[in-house]
């Protein structure tokens, strides 16, 4: 006798009716579709099934426990308007709680509002999260405020096109490997993006502005960094904290007190890097050897250059606006060395009113005699074939992109 594949059903939620109920009531495979309205409920989905919002119903949690709990594979969560979370950051109360084993789920499209954590995703494989807007408890202080999407000990997520602000971090990730975060906007936030321990995970696309770090990668390794913006942070635009193996690329870092903070970082490529009208173009200090660095303009930052170390660096083929050299003979590079480090900018590092005295002809005589006299010369990064022209022909529409610091 032939078997029948069972038929899958919808069940259609009206205002006045309980979501929770009509879970419960589905059996795996099917969808829960729910109309327009307010639905004041805390729903566990423990089976593979679909829960779909028609005209963007609301789910409120009335400021207790998580909102939504998933834990079951092969679940989804669409078009809803999910808010007013539990404010316990220890039971981790969050819009969205997606427990361990809970792998494929797929959260779209969604508004997540007045949440601790907007999702907290725990244990899973291959989880995607595609176009939500997340808001967190924006009159909670910073440090207690959960983030607006927390990653721990997942593989393959892909954290595509999401908005984030007023959370505590934007998007933390922890022991997570193999993911891809692409096309999101993360903003007034503590942290934009903040990795520990994950590794073979590609960060591109995405704008980080207006938080007080952009991007801070920490502890690890074979990572991919490209076609990001990160701009108006208050400390860093994108922090390389021992990190190795990895490449950063094509990325626009502007108007932050610092460009790019790298620390303890090494065996990394970074490459055509717009690094424009920061404070600090680069802070590179804790023994940050054996990078790669090329063919990045570096273009009216206050101080180009902020190193720390015991012996020159050496890097090539980049653009310093404040390049002082020639090219005699038109090939596109100068003829002498850059050196980002002097006497006299260690000198304005400590004594910053000497800055108003930069174009003074004492200041000047200063860089001639530091140059002339190695006894007074301070380790420096030097460029050994600096280029004498930009590569990123837009880089005066980035000049300005400025926060409040």
């Amino acid at each position: 006798m032939d078997m029948v594949e069972p038929i899958s059903r919808t069940h259609l939620v009206r205002p006045g009716e309980s979501i929770a109920e009509a879970v419960r009531a589905a059996r795996a495979g099917e969808t829960v579709s729910v109309e327009r309205g307010l639905y004041t409920e805390h729903i566990v989905i423990d089976k593979p099934l679909t829960l779909r919002g028609l005209d963007r119903p609301t789910v409120s949690g009335d400021n207790k426990g998580d909102v939504i709990r998933v834990k079951a594979p092969d679940a989804a969560i669409e078009g809803f308007i999910i808010r007013d979370s539990g404010a316990d950051l220890t039971a981790q109360n969050a819009g969205v709680y997606v427990e361990p084993g809970a792998d494929r789920a797929v959260i779209r499209d969604n508004v997540l509002a007045y949440t601790l954590f907007g999702m907290w995703l725990e244990g899973v494989k291959d989880i995607r999260i595609v176009g939500n807007l997340i808001t967190g408890k924006r009159d909670f202080l910073s440090s207690q405020r959960g983030n607006g999407i927390q990653l721990y000990n997942t593989l393959r997520a892909q954290i595509i096109d999401n908005d984030i602000s007023f959370a505590r971090d934007g998007i933390y990730v922890d022991v997570s490997h193999h993911a891809v975060f692409r096309g999101n906007k993360i903003h007034h936030l503590r942290y934009g993006t903040h990795y520990m321990n994950s590794y073979h995970n590609l960060w591109e696309d995405n704008e980080s502005y207006l938080n007080r770090g952009g991007l801070a990668l920490m502890e690890v390794r074979d990572q991919v960094v490209r076609n990001n913006k990160a701009w108006g942070n208050s400390d860093h635009g994108i922090m390389l904290r021992t990190l190795t193996d990895s490449v950063v690329e094509n990325n626009v870092v502007s108007g932050n007190m610092r460009g790019f903070f790298i620390y303890d970082a090494e065996y990394n490529t970074i490459r055509n890097n717009l690094v424009i009208d920061n404070r600090v173009g680069v802070h590179l200090w804790a023994g940050s050897t054996h990078n790669w660095v090329e063919d990045n303009d570096f273009i009216q930052n206050r101080d180009q250059i902020k190193y720390v170390g015991a012996k020159d660096e050496y890097w090539d083929g980049n653009y310093w606006s404040n390049y002082a050299g020639w090219d005699k003979d038109g090939d596109g590079v100068g003829d002498i060395f850059y050196e980002a480090n002097d006497v006299v900018d260690r000198l304005t590092w400590r004594y910053p009113l000497m800055k108003l005295l930069l174009d003074s002809p004492s200041v000047q005589t200063l860089h001639l005699v530091a140059a002339q006299f190695p006894v007074l010369r301070a380790p420096s990064v030097v460029d050994r074939h600096p280029r004498m022209r930009p590569h990123h022909s837009d880089w005066r529409n980035w000049i300005g992109k400025r926060g409040d610091h």
